[in-house]
């Protein structure tokens, strides 16, 4: 793969240790894994509360980005319905979660063995995960 010849990124790949293993198996040398941490409360207070504009797609947040429009049930920028994608309705959220923790959580002790893994808090401000991240890979966002 001479395009990744300085790098590449996966991102949700791989989900289980099997898939890990598999990787390691081709030589691909994954050097380093970004565990981006995030409570399971704060996964389903950022999930459940996402709104979508069903007219126009502009997304919304019932906590962080509110829509001022009719008290928060209608789109700002096109006055559409706000909706709940299914993705983000509550049980669907538990349900991920619970996959997460019996297939993809195994794989942060699967790469701490291998002194790969660096853990970042994502509970923090976007701009500061964001740092914590780039220094995690090697880069100085002021590069940037």
């Amino acid at each position: 793969m001479p395009d990744c010849k300085n790098g590449f990124i996966l991102d949700g790949y791989p989900r289980t240790t099997g898939q890990a293993e598999a990787l390691d198996k081709m030589g691909f040398g994954i050097d380093r894994v970004i565990n981006i941490y995030v409570s399971d409360e704060d996964i389903i207070t950022r999930m459940s509360g996402r709104r979508v504009c069903k007219a126009c797609g502009e997304t919304y947040h019932v906590i962080y980005n509110p829509s001022k429009a009719e008290k928060g049930t209608r789109c700002d920028k096109c006055g559409g319905e706000l909706v709940t994608r299914a993705d983000d309705m509550l049980e669907t959220v538990k349900n991920r979660l619970r996959v997460y923790h019996e297939q993809t959580k195994p794989l942060e002790d699967y790469y701490e063995a291998q002194t790969k893994l660096v853990t970042v808090y994502g509970q923090e401000k976007l701009e500061d995960t964001t740092r914590l991240t780039l220094e995690a890979i090697g880069i100085n966002d002021k590069a940037l």
